[in-house]
Formats: structure tokens, C-alpha cells, sequence
């Protein structure tokens, strides 16, 4: 017997929360995002009349507001969006307590277990769905089907406000022929070169001969393979369940462009800082260190290298990060946005392989000291103790970057990037 999952979208999440608390913006193209001023100018989110101008999800403010000169801009208010996202995962948990998040606006439901007693999955999309705009305000989309990848797929399908099934009988039909990049964990570079291979729908990848697949892809082109067949066996975890943090990452756009190895360091040491005070609230460590970076022309990569021993000291992840960054970047032109990401993350008690030649004494004693400079900020805040470094230039440092901490968590077994 076939699971009957739904996957939940709330649509245009953050800006339909902000224009159901002020009606006159409603009608207007309205987008939420960060202070342009400041050039913490992303769009995190846009309502359906911004949509029609271009306006996009991750697209610079200024790019925006070309495309869409009377765009109304919103700065975020998360403590309400995530006052919404709570009430809507209360009205999830009426009908099962297997709830799985996908962000804050998106989550799957298992319901197999409740169709006798609210129907089938489509009647139980329809009920959730109706419950959510009279109870809510909103609107949410959701797609039903037999696993988790076509049941998000199927919320995609149509917006806003809507039901969509992909069920055994007509996912070839309807599924099959949407483009490559629809399926999930296929980004951008995935699908670039899944299309250099003639790869240009999700049909094309199911058909493609997997053995070749692999060879382009590895392990992720067998499991993309299988998603495209609709063979997902993974579950939705029960409401109770959170999963492990497999990385711990921060990431800026910069008040200014980054033009001096001075002014990427002085970056790197800031998010450095946040990125080794989660860990250690986490009572975890770091093997691995990436940094990403994004240009002005908005090109971007990421790099990645081992530590010698793992490490929650801001010290020693920003050292390794800047010297990814001299070593494996090309600094031509200024940089728009750095990130710091920690990975192969273990226990901090975990038993460790020791290193001859690696200064443990030295690390305990920076371990006790990163300790320490938590409890001052735990207690007077973060700017009550700071490195000199950061008084150098308080436009790069002067902001808390623990008020905005990502944590990434992998989605297959395996470490990859898809």
C-alpha cells in the first residue's frame, strides 16, 4: 500500500503575512528583504503582484526595484512569521503528528494513517487548505502523492492556493515532462550539466541510463535517477523528531564591496566568531571549513579544506577560511558576499586521533577563553566584548551576526553537493 504524503507551501509566506497585517499595501506589489541602504538587499520573499513584474526570491533589491520601480519594500519580521508557522503546523498536527519542516513556510505530512477518518489525501489537502485561509489568513498549496519528492513537486505545481495529485497514474504524464530543475536537490549547476547531456526534463532523467548517470554525477545522479522514477522511500519524521545539525554556516552581503585581503579577513573573522559560538552551544566541532563567496557581477563559488584537529575556535576556523581564500580564489574583482561554513561536524567530547605536531595545551587554553567571552555576551550582550580588529572599520563590524545563523543539515547519507 502506497504512503499518502502532502507537502504544504505557504504562498508568498512573508509578504502575505506582512499585507495581512497592513490591508493598504495589499493590492501593490510588495516583496520583503533587507535594508537596500545598507545593501543587505535581498529579496526574501515577494507577493504574486511582484511576481508578474520579475521580481524573484533571491534576487538583489536593486534588480527589483529596476524590474518593478513601485515596488513596496518590507523590512522582515521573523518573530511573526514565525508566530504564523507555528499556527499553521498546529493546524498540520490535527491531522497527523508526522510533520516534517522544510523551512519555516513548508513542511510534509505523512497522513496514511488518517484517511479513515478525514478522507482521502486529496479531501485532507482541500480541509487543511480552507482551514489555514479562514484561520490563518493566508493561503497555502499542496500537493499530494506517494513520496516526498513528487508531494513537493505537486505544491509547486500550481499557485497560489491549490491542491495538485501526482499519484501512480498520471505522475508520467504530468510530472515527467517538467523541466530538470523542478525536481528537488537539483540545483543550479546540476542542472546545467544534466542539460549538456540532452537531460532537459524530469522524463529525460528518468529514462536516462543510470550507469551513465553515475558517471556524471556520482551517487547523487542514482539518487536523482530514483526521484525521477518516484522511488523515495525516505519518511517524514515525526513531530517530536529534529534532525542532527551536519553543518553550522554564516553568510553576509556586505555594506560595501570587499576591495582589500584587509576587508575580506575583517569579514571572515566576524562570521567566523558566530559560526564558533554555535558550535560550542552545541557542545560540537569542526573538521572541515568552507568559505563561498560572491562577487559584484554576483559570480560565486565555494571552497573547502581540513583542519588539523577539530576545533570550535573562532581563531583557527577563520585562519583556515582565509587561507582557502588566498589560496583557491582569484580576489580580481570586490566582493558583494562572504560565507564561513563548519563541517564534518563531531562531539566535542568525541575521542580525537592526536597530532604531534598540533599545540593542544595552546587550543585548551583559547578553548577557555572563547568560553569565557560567550558568558560576557550571554550576559551583557555581543558588543561588550569584542576584538580590536573589529574597531578597524565598523561599517564591515558593526553588526551582530548571530542575529542571522544557518544551519544547513544534509540531505543524503553521504556528504555531497548537489
Amino acid at each position: 500500500m502506497d504512503r499518502i504524503v502532502l507537502h504544504s507551501d505557504l504562498n508568498s509566506f512573508y509578504a502575505s503575512v506582512e499585507c495581512l497585517f497592513n490591508p493598504a499595501i495589499r493590492d501593490l506589489p510588495v516583496a520583503v528583504g533587507g535594508d537596500p541602504e545598507a545593501r543587505h538587499g535581498i529579496i526574501l520573499a515577494k507577493n504574486e503582484h511582484a511576481k508578474k513584474y520579475g521580481v524573484i526570491t533571491g534576487q538583489p533589491v536593486w534588480r527589483a526595484k529596476q524590474l518593478c520601480p513601485n515596488l513596496v519594500m518590507v523590512r522582515p519580521n521573523f518573530d511573526r512569521y514565525l508566530q504564523f508557522s507555528r499556527m499553521a503546523r498546529e493546524i498540520y498536527y490535527q491531522y497527523t503528528d508526522q510533520i516534517e519542516n522544510f523551512g519555516i513556510d513548508e513542511a510534509w505530512l505523512d497522513v496514511t494513517g488518517s484517511v479513515s477518518l478525514f478522507g482521502n489525501g486529496e479531501k485532507i489537502a482541500h480541509t487543511i487548505r480552507k482551514k489555514i485561509y479562514s484561520e490563518l489568513g493566508i493561503t497555502v498549496s499542496v500537493g499530494v502523492s506517494f513520496c516526498k519528492v513528487f508531494a513537493k513537486l505537486g505544491s509547486d505545481y500550481q499557485k497560489p492556493d491549490a491542491v495538485t495529485v501526482f499519484d501512480r497514474a498520471n505522475y508520467k504524464d504530468k510530472v515527467w515532462p517538467l523541466p530538470v530543475g523542478d525536481l528537488l536537490y537539483v540545483g543550479r549547476a546540476t542542472e546545467k550539466k544534466l542539460n549538456s547531456y540532452g537531460i532537459k526534463s524530469i522524463g529525460d532523467l528518468a529514462n536516462f541510463d543510470v550507469k551513465l548517470l553515475y558517471g556524471i554525477l556520482g551517487k547523487v545522479g542514482v539518487v536523482l535517477h530514483r526521484y525521477a522514477n518516484g522511488i523515495d522511500h525516505s519518511k517524514v519524521a515525526k513531530n517530536d523528531v529534529s534532525s542532527a545539525i551536519k553543518s553550522v554556516g554564516n553568510s553576509t552581503t556586505t555594506p560595501r564591496g570587499l576591495e582589500t585581503a584587509e576587508d575580506v579577513w575583517l569579514t571572515i573573522v566576524t562570521l567566523s566568531e558566530s559560526v564558533a559560538a554555535r558550535l560550542r552551544e552545541n557542545g560540537l566541532k569542526c573538521n572541515t571549513v568552507q568559505v563561498y563567496i560572491r562577487e559584484e557581477n554576483l559570480f560565486s563559488c565555494e571552497r573547502q579544506a581540513k583542519l588539523s584537529a577539530p576545533t570550535f575556535l573562532s581563531a583557527e576556523i577563520a585562519k583556515l577560511a582565509m587561507e582557502i581564500f588566498k589560496t583557491k580564489y582569484n580576489f580580481t574583482r570586490p566582493l558583494r558576499s562572504v560565507g564561513v561554513r563548519a563541517c564534518d561536524l563531531v562531539s566535542e567530547d568525541s575521542p580525537v586521533q592526536l597530532n604531534l605536531f598540533h599545540d593542544y595545551e595552546t587550543q585548551k587554553k583559547m578553548e577557555t577563553l572563547e568560553r569565557t567571552v560567550d558568558s560576557i555576551r550571554a550576559k551583557f550582550g555581543h558588543f561588550s566584548i569584542q576584538r580590536a580588529l573589529m574597531l578597524t572599520d565598523r561599517q564591515l563590524s558593526g553588526h551582530n551576526p548571530k542575529d542571522h545563523v544557518i544551519h544547513p543539515v544534509g540531505v543524503f547519507n553521504d556528504s555531497m553537493e548537489v
